[in-house]
């Protein structure tokens, strides 16, 4: 029986090392995806410690992207996000999501009043939002076309979807020295003039670490969208912070303790703002010359001079629906083949929407590509792409 004691002993050293060595936990659960991290750290306090610190070291973004068709009854993304979820190595703190209007909002009903539509977009985003953590601000469009690098690796090829389902969810974890925050501002149907106090309240006023801005507007068909629009743009419009986005179809999610649902009929405009002192940043505009590869290039090669480093840095692409293909006479994919060639290992996103916000220019301290002679850029276009880099800092 001595062979059995000898097992004995090693199972109960085993047992020693995982309930006393904190190197070892660390290093073996450092190969858990999140969720099974959490559930690990229910074991005991050592388990909880190191528990996390690993996740507290997680500060990559990861994405999950949706591309092939789902089951009639719910979205690709939802699917997607359902079965990833279980596999990230992050603790999502921010969420932006984006999905192709056609399908996320089931308008795809028959003509038989008799058949109900297929999906109703409320209750695709709260399927979407359960999936995540309760304490995560999530901020979900709904876009014409959707433009998403496949998952596995920053360097797979992005692609423009501008028909068909599919979409994607970059999932932001807290990164140290970066906050992310989500805002909305609705226009008010009985007042006029803006009530600037609301920018400080969403940390876009007073705010010296202030360096991106994404923003979407949405409704933008509604009288008084435009003029609304710019109300809260051209504030924003100063040399040292980063502009980008566009108008979106809708928006579908908006969780945080300060945002409201607002009625279905207003107009406004959601986004997310990136503060911290080691956030580097850059756009260009591809405006309606741009039409074909030699010139799509030249865009790329302005914002390659940016010199923006491309570990921790994502891509967004905002075009407008008039691009695409038909823009470039039928070459597919054209702008974010540009793009990857110019930038090997930066995962890119955006979509196709009805008009787009963002110019020239670059944030790396204090350093601006292009001066222009205090006349404030002019940022709402159509026919255009916005093409945008973030960098968040070195990662460890």
């Amino acid at each position: 029986g001595q062979r059995g004691g000898g097992a004995m002993d090693s199972a109960a050293k085993g047992g020693y090392v995982l309930a006393n060595l904190a190197e070892v936990v660390e290093r073996v659960l450092g190969f858990l995806p999140t969720k099974a991290l959490l559930r690990a750290a229910c074991v005991c306090r050592l388990w909880r410690e190191c528990a996390r610190r690993t996740l507290r070291a997680r500060q990559r973004i990861a994405w999950v992207s949706a591309l092939e068709p789902g089951p009639a009854e719910n979205h690709a993304l939802v699917r997607a996000l359902a079965r990833e979820l279980e596999k990230v190595h992050v603790l999502p703190q921010t969420v932006l999501y984006i999905a192709d209007a056609e399908t996320f909002s089931g308008h795809e009903e028959c003509h038989e009043q008799k058949k109900a539509r297929k999906r109703n977009s409320k209750e695709t985003a709260l399927a979407l939002e359960k999936l995540l953590p309760k304490r995560c601000q999530v901020l979900g469009l709904v876009t014409p076309g959707i433009v998403v690098t496949p998952m596995g690796s920053s360097s797979n090829q992005p692609q423009e979807i501008e028909e068909g389902e599919a979409g994607f969810a970059l999932l932001f974890p807290k990164i140290d020295g970066v906050k992310i925050h989500t805002f909305h501002f609705s226009k008010d149907v009985k007042s006029r003039v803006f009530d600037e106090s609301k920018f400080a309240e969403a940390g876009l006023k007073n705010n010296p670490d202030l360096r991106v801005v994404l923003l979407f507007g949405y409704n933008s068909w509604k009288t008084g969208a435009t003029r609304f629009l710019h109300q809260i743009v051209n504030p924003l419009n100063e040399k040292s912070i980063i502009l980008a986005g566009g108008q979106v179809e809708s928006f579908t999610s908006l969780t945080s303790e300060n945002n409201h649902a607002q009625p279905g009929d207003a107009c406004g405009v959601v986004g997310l703002a990136f503060s911290g002192p080691q956030i580097q940043s850059a756009t260009v505009l591809l405006d309606q010359d741009v039409a074909d590869e030699r010139t799509a290039e030249a865009a790329m090669q302005r914002l390659k001079a940016a010199n923006i480093p491309e570990h921790n840095t994502i891509g967004f692409m905002f075009a407008c629906v008039g691009r695409g293909y038909r823009h470039y006479k039928t070459k597919r994919n054209m702008e974010a083949d540009a793009f990857r060639k110019f930038f090997p290992n930066v995962p890119l996103f955006g979509f196709f929407g009805h008009g787009e916000i963002g110019c020239d220019r670059i944030v790396t301290g204090n350093f601006v590509l292009r001066e222009c002679n205090d006349i404030k850029d002019d940022l709402l276009h159509g026919y255009t792409t916005v093409m945008t880099l973030i960098h968040l800092g070195s990662t460890k």
